[in-house]
């Protein structure tokens, strides 16, 4: 069975990069020589991985990143460092500006 991945990256910028595939190693090394020049990524090297996650299977992959891509820089974090008290503070939090995932 193949894997697929989802990941963060850290931009030059400090911005961050979410993605998925189903070749790490393979992704990776494109982010850091640009060899798509599309890319967000692109611009903004080097690259730093910060964070990836095995997945069963490529939709498993897909649905992580499209959730992730959509939270706030502070729930990102929380999942880098693995701070699942934080992340479920974050979910669970009505603030203003919280997103509700």
């Amino acid at each position: 069975m193949k894997g697929f991945w989802i990941y963060i990256l850290r931009c030059s910028d400090g911005s961050y990069y979410t993605g998925h595939s189903d070749d790490l190693e393979h992704r990776m090394a494109q982010h850091v020589s640009g060899e798509i020049t599309g890319c967000y990524t692109f611009k903004l090297r080097p690259v730093e991985l910060l964070f990836s996650q095995e997945c069963t299977s490529r939709e498993e992959a897909l649905a992580a990143e499209r959730k992730i891509k959509g939270w706030r820089r502070q729930k990102k974090e929380a999942l880098i460092n693995g701070s699942w008290a934080e992340i479920a503070h974050l979910s669970c939090s009505r603030h203003p500006g919280n997103d509700k995932a």
